[in-house]
């Protein structure tokens, strides 16, 4: 079972710790402030509050078992790269980092870090998305070239067939389930399964086609829309 180790409660490592908490118990919590680490420290495994600039109390208070350690110490940069580099030399193998700033970001995988997040930038790739759709409605960017989306039915293959529509030809788009409106569940389908209106499709693509397949019917493939997402999503940003 992974472990976890959460340094610094700014808002995104409370974020985290909620989220963590939903799955495992598995968590232990690194602040400055005890009023913070009081408030959380019931519902993980361990609280300290510790001079996080200091390597050997990291050392004391994380143990070697820890799998994964977030790290969340707001603005100050120079202390989030002193951190980061502290858990690569203590042997962690997956360190997510809070950056700032896209130099932030390349001084932090330099030092260690193994994931670094915008949380913000993050928000805007799921929401922008469907803000400029007509259709889409939840939005996972996976890498530069894939995404996962959850998607209305576009009107033009209401009737026909999974193969019928044949989506991988068309647009690139591979449908890993489907669910209906009212419902929650996804169900895998077959290929001379029908597309009815209140179907809700979860796509795999490109952001390009996933984007397209959105619009209604009279909107598929017009470049435009593409120009669009890639100003909505230039890739230094994915």
């Amino acid at each position: 079972m992974n472990r976890f180790a959460i340094i610094g409660l700014g808002a995104f490592g409370v974020r985290m710790l909620e989220e963590l908490l939903r799955f495992t118990d598995e968590v232990i919590i690194i602040d400055k402030d005890p009023n913070l680490i009081k408030k959380y420290e019931g519902k993980a495994v361990k609280g300290s509050v510790v001079n996080i600039t200091d390597e050997e109390s990291l050392r004391r208070n994380i143990p070697q078992r820890i799998g994964t350690a977030i790290v969340d110490l707001g603005g100050r940069i120079e202390l989030s790269l002193m951190v980061t580099k502290y858990l690569k030399q203590l042997g962690i193998k997956e360190i997510v980092v809070k950056a700032e700033t896209d130099q932030h970001e390349n001084l932090l995988s330099m030092v260690g870090a193994t994931k670094v997040i915008f949380p913000d930038r993050e928000a805007a790739k799921r929401v922008m998305p469907m803000l400029a759709s007509t259709l889409l409605l939840n939005f996972l960017p996976i890498s530069a070239d894939l995404a996962l989306a959850e998607v209305n039915i576009n009107e033009k293959y209401i009737g026909m067939t999974l193969l019928e529509a044949n989506l991988r030809k068309e647009l690139g788009l591979n449908i890993v389930a489907v669910r209906k409106q009212d419902s929650e569940t996804f169900e895998f389908i077959e290929p001379d399964y029908r597309f009815a209106a209140d179907d809700i499709l979860l796509l795999a693509g490109s952001e390009e086609h996933i984007f397209a397949f959105s619009h209604h019917k009279e909107d598929l493939h017009k470049k435009e829309h593409i120009s669009l997402f890639r100003m909505l999503f230039p890739r230094f940003q994915l």
